[in-house]
């Protein structure tokens, strides 16, 4: 077949390329195939940001008698939104007589395309092809994807340097990706742990959780006992995804 490469504009609307399927996918096999061994990106969240083009990874297992051309997965949701910018599928893998695998790309970039901040949250996950000739298939896969925004987290501990067991002020604040201005945009209210990792240490421990005032911006005061690093970490939500501050080092004298 050759890798076939869309660049359609779908979220919020049917895509303009798939005219011939009905939008809304039907039971397994309807047209006469059956698709199985269906993953996407690893069956983690899709994060998306503000800027750059994010290549979600999937494959699947296609079985037909029938000839066939642009085979795909895909997201959408009731009412026949679809969710992807551009799909690019392998050539078959055979398998054997009528099975192939294949694997594929979706590519989301919402510093091309746009998108509305009511897209973040559960997509749910559908396979399609068309027939040579006239008709295809279009069959749900049981599976759901979260798409969501990015996080992103800042950190300042001072004074730095500071006495043994003297208070810290540990400060920074959460922001969230908002994809209708292509902008990150201050995310208040968010529970976020802080957490430190002492000189030669191999990990983070949590310290305290606080939470983010209506601004984002985090502010509390810790002792400091040992030099090490401090930073902050949110774990995300359905509709976000988690982030890590950089380490600030304090050195405890």
């Amino acid at each position: 077949m050759g890798k076939q490469f869309w660049r359609v504009v779908v979220a919020g609307g049917a895509a303009a390329v798939f005219t011939a399927v009905a939008a809304a996918p039907a039971g397994a096999a309807e047209g006469g195939v059956s698709f199985t061994r269906v993953q996407v990106n690893d069956g983690k969240p899709i994060v998306i940001g503000v800027s750059n083009e994010v290549a979600v990874p999937a494959s699947f297992r296609m079985a037909t008698t029938q000839a066939w051309k642009y085979p795909a997965v895909y997201l959408y949701r009731n009412g026949g939104d679809e969710l992807w910018h551009a799909i690019e599928t392998s050539d078959c893998i055979k398998v054997s007589s009528g099975v192939c695998d294949f694997d594929e790309t979706m590519y989301f970039d919402p510093s091309v395309w746009d998108m509305r901040n009511s897209e973040a949250g559960a997509w749910k996950v559908a396979a399609r092809v068309y027939f040579k000739g006239d008709g295809g298939d279009t069959d749900d896969e049981g599976l759901t994807v979260h798409v969501k925004r990015n996080s992103r987290l800042t950190v300042n501990a001072s004074p730095e340097p500071v006495a043994k067991d003297k208070t810290i002020t540990v400060t920074g604040k959460v922001t969230r990706a908002n994809w209708e201005t292509r902008k990150y945009a201050s995310y208040g209210g968010r529970l976020v742990s802080l957490q430190f990792k002492p000189s030669g240490a191999a990990s983070y421990t949590t310290v305290k959780k606080v939470y983010a005032n209506s601004s984002g911006d985090l502010r509390t005061t810790v002792k400091a006992s040992k030099t090490g690093t401090w930073r902050w970490a949110y774990y995300g939500n359905t509709t976000t995804g988690p982030s890590m501050s950089s380490g600030d080092n304090v050195v405890v004298n």
